[in-house]
């Protein structure tokens, strides 16, 4: 016993330090997932209030290939409360195993990397106090996200019983990607590596859970997102997964352990590769080393946006069915010109839209990241200037931005063409998401004026994203009025392919955007560096 406390001496003081320093970002992530629950647990109340419109729900998703690829098999889609689990688990599962690995990852790996880590050991900490900390933070805001869960649930109207065992299995995920977010965090020496390999662990679990789900086949239950759908909370429910994600999570936990005690402080179990001996010519270009250190993250996100337009190109062939005995669903893809599949675009493009401009900003706050780890101060002493260097940057984000959108909308046009055979869309999708991208650009450039101006509140961009993600998703619910609906640069795009092309909002909104830049770009040349 005296050995477990020794090794994690000083636990107790880490955790107050990381509630300290995450209080905003926890309270957010509770929030937002709070809104989460309640919107889809209320919109499909309101969409489904008829047997008949619930009847015709469960023929629509039994059916759709794509609708079990996203949210799996569907059980007991034949009541309300089925319906609400089904349009829910898969998004809560995914938003709090995200939440997890970024709490977990920045309160280890990314210590360690920057050297913070070391410096708190100089006083008494255990070898393992920085990874037992940050998993107990873990572990509370997943009980936290499975209480808030539930009790929504329940205030909606919902079974109590169902509601908490619901609650139950968000919590079990949570549990999981803690000990995988801990586990990565020992084999990589770098926080980008510890959470693509978290991050891509969560992405192979769900598409190997969708797989079998459109297979019916056994691929199911190799993916802990597969077990967390059988509990089955409003039809026949099963206590079993719920135990079979806590068994997971400790031997997970367990692992994490084992290989904190087998590497040395600020190096992990894979040791990085040597570089090349000479640099490239395109490094001594900052566009070139933009591009060098932001690859992984375009990469990754133009795999997540097209994966995701892909399988809404895939839904459009089904909406005419799905809305048949709906009209509440056939309201909101309501246009006034063209078909209802217009319709569906419309919406599926500037909803896209709204989640390419959160890529647009974390590119583009990229020069915080440089900046407040030291990189930029090296960079720039070799003579670059500053506005030189974080302009290469924002050329690859502009660049990267615009080619999200293009693919964006192709993989639409694409996937229904293979679909339907129908492909006269994937022009005029590819065209309307383009259409789209002075939006997500200014989204980006509010992010570089605060990063110039104000350094310490850079990441309030954020809010100016979650704004638009909740007028995108809740307007036509919230019934916003227009002074506050246009405080997102996405309610001013005409909604292509339904409505005309009208280019005066998107230069308005680009003019706005080049403004922002510029002022931020003026005042990081004027101010000092921050590195902490």
């Amino acid at each position: 016993m005296s050995a477990v406390r020794a090794q994690t001496a000083g636990t107790g003081h880490l955790v107050r330090l990381i509630l300290r320093r995450d209080r905003i970002r926890l309270l957010v992530w509770v929030l937002g997932f709070g809104a989460l629950t309640s919107v889809s647990a209320l919109s499909s109340k309101a969409l489904y209030d008829t047997p008949r419109k619930i009847a015709g729900y469960g023929e629509t998703v039994s059916s759709s290939a794509a609708g079990r690829f996203m949210n799996g098999r569907p059980y007991d889609v034949d009541n309300l409360s089925g319906i609400v689990s089904y349009e829910l688990s898969s998004a809560a599962a995914v938003v709090t195993g995200l939440m997890v690995v970024f709490l977990v990852v920045r309160h280890t790996r990314a210590e360690e990397e920057s050297g913070r880590a070391e410096l708190l050991r100089g006083g008494v900490l255990g070898r393992h106090a920085h990874t037992v900390s940050a998993v107990s933070v873990a572990v509370a805001a997943s009980l936290a996200f499975g209480v808030v869960d539930a009790g929504l649930l329940i205030a909606t109207g919902l079974d109590p019983g169902g509601s908490v065992l619901h609650g139950a299995s968000v919590t079990g995920i949570g549990l999981v990607f803690t000990g995988v977010a801990a586990l990565a965090a020992q084999l990589t020496s770098s926080a980008r590596g510890a959470l693509g390999i978290a991050g891509g662990t969560l992405g192979v679990f769900f598409a190997i859970r969708g797989v079998g789900d459109v297979n019916g086949t056994f691929w199911t239950w190799l993916s802990p997102l597969g077990w967390a759908q059988a509990i089955r909370p409003y039809g026949d429910p099963q206590w079993w997964p719920v135990l079979a994600l806590l068994g997971l999570a400790g031997a997970v936990l367990l692992g994490a352990g084992v290989l904190t005690a087998h590497r040395d402080e600020g190096s992990g179990l894979w040791q990085a590769r040597p570089g090349r001996p000479r640099a490239r010519a395109g490094l001594g270009t900052s566009v070139g080393l933009a591009l060098r250190l932001q690859r992984g993250l375009v990469l990754g996100w133009l795999v997540f946006l097209v994966g995701m337009s892909a399988l809404f190109g895939s839904f459009a062939g089904e909406v005419e069915s799905l809305v048949e005995d709906n009209p509440e669903m056939a309201e909101i893809f309501a246009a006034q010109s063209g078909t209802l599949v217009d319709g569906f675009f419309a919406y599926t493009v500037g909803f896209m839209a709204v989640i390419t401009s959160a890529f647009t900003l974390a590119s583009a706050l990229r020069l915080r990241s440089e900046e407040n780890d030291g990189r930029a101060e090296i960079v720039l002493a070799r003579g670059q200037s500053r506005v030189g260097w974080a302009v290469g940057s924002l050329v690859v984000t502009v660049l990267a931005t615009l080619v999200a959108f293009a693919l964006t909308g192709f993989a639409s046009g694409a996937a229904h063409w293979l679909v339907t055979g129908e492909s006269d869309r994937m022009a005029s999708l590819t065209g309307a998401a383009l259409a789209q991208a002075p939006a997500a650009l200014l989204v980006g450039a509010i992010g570089v004026l605060l990063h110039g101006a104000v350094p310490r509140w850079a990441l309030l961009a954020w809010v100016v994203f979650g704004f638009a993600m909740l007028q995108n998703y809740l307007g036509g619910l919230l019934q916003l009025p227009d002074a506050v609906a246009g405080l997102s640069p996405f309610w001013h795009q005409p909604q292509l392919p339904v409505e005309e092309l009208a280019l005066a909002p998107g230069g308005v909104l680009l003019a706005l955007a080049l403004l922002a830049a510029a002022a931020g770009l003026w005042r990081f040349r004027e101010r000092d560096l921050v590195a902490h």
